[in-house]
């Protein structure tokens, strides 16, 4: 992997890090948008100032837009979702997994 492969790894990392970020995104990864309010409750215990924090910055990265409608994903931010979607069935596994470890 170049040096500047993993920057641009990094930065991305940093950004998805951020609390709640990734959650924003699996939010609207269905492709409707939603109000603010919407997405905070499809979020969960997520307060008005970190989502309104968190939106900005995955704006200002175009991977969330707001139009009309509400906040929804833009084409870069639908490819990313996308590529997470294996994590799902990962994470499905990996907690199967845990739970009969725990017993």
């Amino acid at each position: 992997m170049s040096s500047k492969e993993s920057a641009a790894i990094g930065l991305l990392l940093g950004l998805l890090e951020s609390r709640y970020a990734l959650r924003v995104l699996w939010a609207l990864r269905d492709g409707h948008a939603q109000t603010f309010r919407l997405l905070q409750d499809s979020v969960g215990g997520i307060t008005p100032n970190t989502l309104n924090t968190r939106l900005r910055e995955l704006r200002d990265a175009n991977l969330v837009g707001h139009g009309n409608d509400g906040y929804s994903l833009t084409s870069q931010g639908a490819d990313l979702v996308r590529r997470l979607t294996d994590l799902s069935a990962f994470a499905g596994k990996w907690a199967t997994s845990q739970a009969k470890k725990s017993k």
